[in-house]
């Protein structure tokens, strides 16, 4: 059964990491209708959805080595490489840091939920829709063209994500759109913005939740890690060519109509 739940939550992982959906969203949503959460305890549950977004990380590093050996390289030329690209990063990922940090608690606690995911689909898709509709990027500068104040102003918009449902890759691109930056490039500094702030979170979770966990799920996090590698390298493929000729729209419509299936079930099942 462990072997099982770790494929399907590899896979939900994976597929939308890195799509403007919401993973931690689908992540709820499955865990709570598969009964993963009921097989292994909410504790050990929760631990696991962000263990297995370090997959998704590697998989970012796998399909850009050359961007992040120059990342690494603190004699690159400017640009988004060596020490800038790297404070780029920093002043994205530092407002989630400090809102999750402060946050953490409240979150976990109120807001990991079928009616409230539901919720932030909803106001994604609004998002989205909006953004398409009003948002006039400039011509594509590719990444070596973002700015600091736009690496930081998309780090606040990235706060937005932590409410289930909204999507962090999705408050990613959109951030950047509003910002003047094209969708593709929006998209493809997604990546790159996900890593750290990812593993921060990943880690955090894992010293948090040490004393939940014991070797008989080794299997299920091992399974679910290479799973989520897998296909978060498929969808990162996958997505750069399509937006590179395709609005987000089509997005915001499954989020419109998975929030409604949701809310529907939830209503179907007796909840107020």
């Amino acid at each position: 059964m462990d072997i099982l739940y770790g494929l399907l939550m590899g896979l939900v992982e994976g597929i939308t990491e890195f799509i403007p959906v919401s993973s931690t969203g689908h992540l709820i949503l499955a865990g709570h209708y598969s009964g993963f959460e009921a097989h292994v305890g909410k504790p050990v549950a929760h631990c696991f959805e962000v263990f297995i977004q370090l997959g998704a990380i590697l998989a970012v590093v796998a399909a850009f080595p050359g961007r992040f050996a120059a990342l690494a390289n603190p004699r690159a030329l400017p640009g988004f490489a060596g020490r800038r690209g790297l404070a780029l990063l920093a002043l994205t990922t530092l407002p989630a840091l400090i809102a999750g940090a402060a946050l953490h608690g409240p979150i976990k606690e109120h807001l990991f939920g079928p009616q409230t995911v539901a919720v932030g689909l909803l106001a994604g898709a609004i998002w989205i829709v909006a953004v398409e509709r009003y948002a006039r990027p400039r011509a594509a500068g590719g990444l070596d063209a973002i700015t600091v104040s736009q690496a930081l102003g998309i780090g606040v918009m990235q706060c937005v994500s932590l409410w289930p449902g909204v999507s962090r890759a999705g408050a990613t691109i959109l951030g950047a759109m509003m910002l003047g930056i094209d969708r593709k490039t929006a998209t493809e500094y997604s990546f790159f913005a996900a890593v750290p702030v990812l593993a921060s979170a990943a880690l955090y979770d894992l010293v948090k939740s040490r004393q939940y966990l014991s070797s008989e799920h080794l299997p299920l996090f091992a399974v679910g890690f290479v799973a989520s590698f897998i296909f978060a390298y498929l969808a990162v493929r996958w997505l750069l060519a399509f937006v590179g000729g395709h609005s987000l729209r089509p997005f915001a419509w499954y989020r419109i109509a998975l929030a409604l299936v949701v809310l529907w079930i939830f209503r179907a099942a007796g909840n107020p």
